[in-house]
């Protein structure tokens, strides 16, 4: 009789360690995407003048903030159909894994207004881009997420009709990066130029980085932190692929070697390069064989300093971290790269249609420039995005948080 409760316990046992194990599993990916915000702050601020460093590290913290209350009360809802309004006992069943998805999810989300700072640096209002975070986060990204990741609308059910296989973005190339830059690309032109970025007779004023050894450290944070973005969007520990962490790796290394070469050695480009690789493996990480993910990573890494060299030099569009050709491109390329190196005719592993990528990265990048345009265009209709001329010569640090990155200039001998 005792043996036999025991073996009718162990099940039980197996269960809730298995439980558990993906509790802890997801949770340490959240944090692992968590930290990246921090390569965010850093990238942007050894991007940026010296002026505005300090504005580059409160944004992307108080972006995140209002993000997370954002994604709580109403984003997450509109993606999954899931709130969390019920008691705590209720939150607590399976060791709290909805409330460790949610964290995981959210730092996906989180990342749409941080790429866009990079984007609109030096020269946004503050309080009106907190606006905008909390509109994107709790309205527009939770739209094309619900449809890629949620099966909402009834989408993916017409493109399996109609091509045979859903649209697939295991990692967010285009949910997350294609979306953020998208959104980016409407906000910078809404903003405009930074004020003597383009002289009227042609000219261009070059604003060269502030610190590369930052912008570095940035670079590093995020390539570090994405094999958690990718890997951990398993979500389950059963469902981990050392297939996911082979891609990324060759991607980043692909998008790396590309941007040195095609950069010619700018280290601005090297250090974009693997988040270039990075962007786009998100996609078909799961699918494709090593060979496949060297390739699109390397045509990212291409891809992106061609493209911010044009966005920049004969566009000019002032897309100050190249916000749109690094996630807007990269990521529209991610999606279509699954498509086709997740093919078995490439050595993927199939169950992918090409035609379905190409028609969810579209209605993605529809959702995001529409988004970015109502979402930007109705604030600078009624309050205004953009700072007044003094405050943007006197730079963000100064105007917006009333101290410098070097204080000296502030302390009184």
């Amino acid at each position: 009789m005792h043996q036999s409760k025991r073996q009718r316990s162990s099940p039980c046992r197996q269960q809730n360690f298995k439980t558990s194990a993906d509790v802890l599993f997801i949770l340490l990916g959240a944090i692992m995407i968590l930290a990246m915000h921090a390569g965010f702050a850093f990238l942007e601020l050894g991007t940026v003048r010296r002026k505005n460093q300090i504005n580059a590290l409160v944004k992307i913290l108080a972006d995140f903030s209002v993000s997370t209350l954002a994604y709580f009360f109403v984003g997450y809802g509109i993606a999954y159909g899931v709130h969390f309004f019920s008691g705590a006992e209720t939150l607590a069943q399976k060791s709290g894994y909805e409330l460790t998805k949610f964290f995981f999810l959210l730092t996906f989300a989180a990342a749409i207004p941080a790429i866009v700072s990079g984007g609109i640096a030096e020269r946004a209002r503050f309080g009106p881009q907190l606006a905008a975070t909390f509109l994107l986060v709790g309205f527009i990204y939770p739209i094309f997420e619900g449809i890629a990741w949620n099966h909402a609308y009834g989408i993916q059910d017409w493109l399996k009709a109609s091509f045979g296989e859903e649209f697939h973005d295991f990692a967010g190339s285009v949910v997350v990066h294609a979306v953020g830059g998208w959104i980016g690309l409407a906000a910078v032109i809404l903003l405009g130029a930074r004020r003597g970025r383009y002289h009227k007779d042609g000219g261009i004023s070059a604003h060269p980085p502030s610190s590369i050894p930052f912008l570095a450290l940035g670079a590093w944070i995020l390539v570090v932190g994405w094999f958690g973005f990718n890997v951990m969007s398993a979500q389950t520990l059963d469902k981990v692929s050392g297939l996911v962490a082979m891609n990324s790796l060759m991607a980043m290394v692909g998008g790396t070697l590309a941007a040195l070469v095609v950069g010619k050695n700018d280290p601005g480009f090297v250090h974009n390069g693997p988040l270039a690789g990075l962007v786009a493996i998100c996609a078909g990480s799961d699918l494709m064989h090593p060979l496949g993910a060297l390739i699109t990573g390397g045509v990212a890494g291409g891809m992106f300093v061609v493209m911010f060299t044009l966005t920049q030099n004969r566009w000019k569009i002032d897309d100050v971290l190249g916000v749109w050709p690094l996630h807007g491109l990269c990521g529209t390329w991610g999606g279509l790269a699954a498509g086709i190196f997740g093919s078995t005719a490439l050595g993927g592993l199939g169950g992918i249609a090409f035609m379905s990528q190409l028609a969810g990265t579209l209605i993605g990048i529809a959702v995001a420039l529409g988004g970015g345009i109502l979402v930007y265009g109705v604030l600078k209709m009624t309050v205004g995005i953009r700072m007044e001329a003094e405050d943007e010569f006197n730079g963000a640090d100064l105007t917006i948080h009333k101290i410098s990155s070097s204080a000296e200039r502030e302390t009184l001998w």
